[in-house]
């Protein structure tokens, strides 16, 4: 197996036109994906996740796209160029609602073999055969009985894991997986996940996980990037995000997602205000109107990426600095941020 990238991300941006201005749904976002590693993507809705996989994937057809950076996949610059070749036989895609990722008319069988048929050129017999086989690696009982069955004739369950046979047909390189547990039930989940970590062992492929799952991404990830209005603001080795993070925004993601780990009648914190305009963003850095730390540098200036060994953020007032603790405490003495967000005397929710 190769040790270069499988994937290399330098300032790359998407934007769309719009009637009111230029939308940036990804504004310079930089990564390198390594073979057989997993990457969490995480932030909250809108911040850029889903139209930065689809991007690259070059599955955002629209004339008022606008998409510029570079993107080498396996030494390739894709953006801005066909990318169908690799659909499927090189990167796949797991989608978020399967009901409406499955073609509802055809049935379940026919939606294998098109891959399969389509990147691997097999005949009809053959295509069913490994069809069969695909279904019983992903844990579908009677998986013969099921290629004749429609989407709506499973279960929710059901259908990921025909997403995931799909998806998985050609061994893909890359798996981008967005959301693929978001409408399942916990053991579901847990089977979906498993199963996933199990399947890219076997085939060595390198993984993005999107998802809003903060123990989702601690527990299923080599790396996680923390996303906000488009921007990378925080990106680090997951065990070494979860135990320093620096950037304020990380934090207040944790301090408002329930956690195992807390006491009964824990309270959790919400992050104040609204993700920020994407057409026309906030001056400085976009997490400023709802970030504790916020002094007046962070309202005109846009923090640069400050790179340690393993760890990268973009933030003037670090989380667990001198000064990030100098600006927590200016911001309680005055009882308001620059930005005029009102805070307590005490920092609550922290970790």
């Amino acid at each position: 197996m190769s040790e270069s990238p499988l994937l290399v991300v330098e300032d790359y941006h998407v934007g769309f036109r719009t009637e009111t201005g230029l939308a940036k749904a990804v504004d310079g976002v930089s990564f390198t994906l390594n073979r057989g590693q997993t990457l969490g993507i995480v932030g909250e809705s809108g911040s850029g996740k889903s139209v930065l996989n689809r991007g690259f994937m070059g599955l955002v057809s629209s004339s008022r796209m606008i998409e510029s950076g570079s993107v080498l996949f396996d030494g390739q610059q894709i953006v801005n160029q066909d990318r169908q070749d690799l659909w499927g036989k090189r990167i796949a895609m797991i989608f978020q609602d399967p009901m409406t990722s499955l073609n509802p008319v055809m049935k379940v069988g026919k939606q294998i073999f098109e891959p399969l048929r389509r990147h691997l050129n097999m005949d009809k017999g053959q295509a069913r055969e490994r069809a069969i086989e695909l279904l019983t690696s992903v844990g579908i009982p009677s998986p013969a009985q099921r290629l004749s069955q429609y989407p709506h004739e499973l279960s929710g369950g059901m259908r990921q894991r025909v997403m995931i046979a799909i998806a998985l047909a050609a061994e893909p390189e890359m798996l981008v997986a967005d959301e693929p547990t978001t409408a399942l039930d916990v053991t579901v989940q847990k089977y979906i996940l498993d199963l996933l970590r199990e399947l890219q062992q076997e085939h060595g492929m390198a993984m993005t996980l999107i998802t809003h799952d903060l123990g989702v991404a601690r527990g299923r990830t080599d790396e996680v990037m923390v996303m906000y209005g488009g921007r990378k603001l925080e990106h680090a080795a997951t065990e070494t995000l979860f135990a320093d993070m620096h950037h304020p925004y990380t934090e207040a993601l944790l301090a408002s997602t329930p956690s195992l780990a807390h006491p009964k009648h824990t309270r959790l914190f919400p992050i104040p205000g609204s993700p920020p305009d994407i057409v026309d963003p906030p001056p400085g850095c976009r997490f400023s109107p709802r970030c504790m730390y916020a002094q007046d540098r962070c309202t005109t200036d846009n923090p640069e990426t400050t790179s340690l060994t393993d760890h990268e953020y973009a933030c003037f007032y670090p989380v667990g600095s001198d000064a990030g603790a100098e600006a927590l405490k200016h911001n309680q003495d005055a009882g308001q941020t620059a930005t005029g967000l009102k805070i307590g005397r005490a920092k609550e929710g922290a970790h």
